[in-house]
């Protein structure tokens, strides 16, 4: 099939400038799509699979290392200021060297940082690496989700993006269950090291698995490859998630775009998006900030508040994350299925006001116990969790190609700012008042749905169905 030959359906307005970029917006789901969601999913699992990990083995590093709530709110904090660092540094780059390279080095990263993490002898290279490996997981936040929204059909954008992210829970539901029986069965001191090793071991299995999949042809085309982008479009169209390459385009040298052009003559990709698209920018980082914050401080909730208030061992922890596992699976599931039929304003909304109030909930049944708090914890990640997957093809989807990465990353970076402070303020407050801790928390969540709701005021675009390059050029109408 030509290029010539294609023709667009008519549910989808195509970019006028760009027949490829139509193409891509009008495609059907095909074997090419489910293969990309489900190795990117693997990695996104794996990201998951980190963050639940740290929080199940938090009881045995505090015996090991002797550590009070400020010590282990430092191990959250080092690997928070690395994501942190790894979403702005390396969203430029794969705006700049593209998204593939940089969705494989965060994977690779990742696994090498946490596998050295099992062998670390003390405390403070265990909090380097623990930096090393957050640098990697915000890699991946920043080209992941620029990549899903460039490859995937119009249609389809919202739940496919949702469905990679749902892999979460289940690499969540996988660490607890690990770190449950390693804990239960192996002293504490071997528990986590083995733990560390597992999670190394799987991220550079995904990562070769990953190598399969191909460029973005939005970016290529972005930065003047065309003709690798029109390859890689027939592989697309055909299914095909490696497209046999013609070795004259393998070398192409990359030529500067009227958008490259753009951003260097402003300075940076940053002040770039300052000038032309601060309200997308600032949803982003708010939506990001009020998500990270509170959903970061509901983790940091059990280990911090709850083991010591509650005298319970290292090894019950895991109980927790596995009901709130598997209350994030059926809220991630819920997203999916309801940010292309209800749009995105109605679904984000929805989601964070009602982890908002389930969170206010927790925090009036705090003296019932232990059985109430694993339940409540359950019920409120499952809205949580489909909050974050809500928001983030939320604001990926309204930055240009040029641009999209860097976006993602700067408001990933911004929110990781919540990420850092909350563990130590719910460590904090949680000393003195188990339920003030979450009510804190309810309120990032409420910061989350106000924002949203600000958005829809100021005329913010409903980006439902619309063709990534529409949405790029509402910037004039929607005034933000």
């Amino acid at each position: 099939m030509s290029a010539d030959s294609f023709e667009v359906p008519p549910l989808v307005r195509p970019d006028r400038t760009s027949p490829m970029a139509g193409r891509l917006s009008a495609l059907r789901w095909n074997r090419f799509h489910t293969v990309m969601v489900l190795l990117f999913g693997m990695g996104w699992a794996m990201d998951a699979f980190e963050v639940t990990l740290i929080g199940n083995v938090l009881g045995a590093l505090r015996a090991r290392f002797h550590l009070g709530a400020n010590g282990m709110s430092l191990i959250l904090g080092a690997w928070f200021a690395g994501l942190m660092l790894g979403a702005a540094v390396f969203g430029h780059l794969a705006d700049r060297y593209g998204r593939r390279r940089v969705f494989l080095a965060s994977l690779v990263l990742y696994g090498v940082a946490t596998l050295g993490a099992a062998l670390a002898p003390n405390l403070a290279v265990l909090l380097l690496l623990r930096l090393v490996a957050g640098i990697g997981v915000g890699a991946e936040y920043a080209a992941i989700n620029a990549a899903i929204a460039e490859l995937v059909p119009s249609r389809s954008r919202g739940r496919a993006a949702a469905l990679v992210l749902n892999f979460w829970p289940i690499g969540s539901l996988v660490a607890a269950l690990l770190s449950w029986l390693v804990l239960s069965n192996l002293p504490p001191d071997l528990g986590w090291r083995v733990v560390f090793g597992f999670g190394g071991v799987i991220a550079l299995s995904s990562a070769w698995l990953r190598r399969h999949l191909p460029e973005s042809p939005r970016w290529l085309e972005s930065v003047g490859r065309d003709a690798e982008a029109r390859a890689i479009l027939l592989g697309i169209e055909a299914g095909i998630t490696q497209p046999p390459m013609p070795a004259h385009l393998r070398t192409r040298p990359r030529t500067r775009s009227p958008a490259r052009r753009r951003i260097r003559r402003e300075g940076s990709a940053t002040m770039t998006l300052l000038r032309r698209y601060p309200g997308r920018l600032a949803l982003g980082a708010l939506l990001d900030f009020a998500e990270a914050s509170g959903y970061y401080g509901l983790f940091a909730f059990l280990p911090l508040v709850v083991l010591p208030a509650l005298h319970l061992a290292p090894a019950r922890l895991p109980l927790f994350y596995l009901a709130g596992s598997a209350g994030a699976l059926l809220g991630g599931a819920a997203a999916a299925m309801l940010l292309d039929r209800w749009g995105r304003y109605a679904t984000v909304t929805l989601f964070y006001l009602a982890t908002a109030l389930a969170t206010v909930a927790l925090a009036c049944a705090t003296q019932f116990g232990a059985g109430v708090l694993m339940l409540g914890f359950a019920l409120v990640n499952l809205l949580a969790t489909g909050s974050w997957i809500a928001a983030y093809p939320t604001f990926s989807e309204l930055f240009p190609t040029s641009l999209r990465a860097s976006g993602i990353g700067a408001s990933v970076a911004v929110g990781r700012i919540g990420a850092i402070i909350s563990p130590f303020l719910v460590g904090m407050i949680g000393a003195r008042s188990m339920p003030a801790a979450l009510l804190l928390l309810a309120g990032f969540w409420l910061l989350g749905a106000a924002t949203m709701q600000l958005w829809r005021w100021t005329g913010g675009i409903e980006a439902n169905g619309l063709a990534l390059e529409r949405i790029a050029s509402e910037e004039a109408a929607s005034g933000v």
